[in-house]
């Protein structure tokens, strides 16, 4: 955070004003500088102040920073890049809070040129809830956050992004893209999809009578549909393999139920159980869960 004076986030959603927030909290002399393209976010940022400016130009936003950060759907990542290369200054530093990793760097790769100072950032922090009226300062507090690099990524600049997270509260892990795309799809992209679909098989008029099991559930199925559709449409192979894999699963529990083995069905349920009680006890211990 000492080498920092301007952090500048494009985005004023719940993790970008929350950036803000947090970097606010942590760091009062940062100026930060929030961008948000719609007039009524403006609006309710500035009511809300989330960050010390908050403005509707891109080149205002980003031509002082020292560390600029993508809190958009990812799709946008690429035009992004070029306009930050066109209105930044020399060494600005780039990252992110996107879902998936490999294009990303590919398109950073591709635009910036000899200026890439591109780090790639997934703080695991967010909710269904979007909007910046759903900002807190604490959301980053024990959350992981992952941070990806390739070869060709700057050595400064991955140890500053690194420690700017660590600074917010993050716990820390560096992967390639590719590692964390394949991860991520298995743990979020693909709960995510399994969740708008039960909730896409279920008629309606009985969704009336569903209870805390069947909302749980089908919580995730609440994100908004533009960042999703971006991120299985960034994310596309692993997506496919993913749901080839479920699919494999609910046949062999299809297949048990067909046959009425019991045994069969008990194996099945209990490795689930066991499997995911593993897990919690883990994130538990890592104080991951209160």
């Amino acid at each position: 955070m000492a080498k920092l004076h301007q952090v500048s986030v494009i985005g004023m959603g719940l993790l970008g004003a929350s950036i803000t927030l947090a970097v606010s909290r942590i760091s009062p002399k940062i100026l930060t500088v929030g961008f948000a393209h719609r007039a009524l976010t403006r609006k309710k940022a500035r009511q809300l102040e989330v960050a010390g400016e908050v403005v509707g130009d891109l080149k205002s936003c980003v031509r002082d920073a020292d560390l600029v950060i993508l809190a958009t759907p990812i799709r946008l990542f690429e035009c992004l890049f070029l306009e930050i290369k066109k209105y930044a200054k020399s060494g600005v530093i780039i990252t992110d809070v996107g879902s998936t990793k490999r294009f990303a760097h590919k398109w950073a790769d591709g635009t910036l040129g000899k200026s890439n100072l591109y780090v790639g950032s997934h703080p695991i922090a967010g909710s269904e809830k979007q909007g910046v009226e759903y900002a807190r300062d604490d959301l980053f507090d024990r959350a992981r956050c992952i941070v990806t690099k390739t070869r060709t990524t700057s050595p400064p600049a991955l140890e500053l992004v690194s420690d700017f997270w660590r600074s917010l509260g993050c716990i820390v892990e560096i992967m390639s893209p590719a590692q964390h795309d394949r991860i991520f799809c298995n743990v979020s992209h693909l709960p995510h999809a399994t969740a708008a679909s039960l909730v896409n098989a279920t008629h309606a008029a009985e969704l009336r009578l569903c209870g805390k099991g069947f909302i749980d559930t089908s919580r995730v199925a609440s994100g908004p549909e533009n960042i999703w559709a971006d991120i299985f449409l960034t994310n596309r192979q692993n997506t496919i393999y993913g749901i080839d894999r479920l699919i494999r699963e609910l046949k062999r529990f299809q297949s048990a139920v067909k046959n009425q083995d019991r045994k069969k069905l008990e194996r099945f349920l209990l490795a689930a159980r066991k499997k995911r009680a593993r897990m919690i006890e883990q994130k538990m211990k890592n104080k991951e869960l209160l």
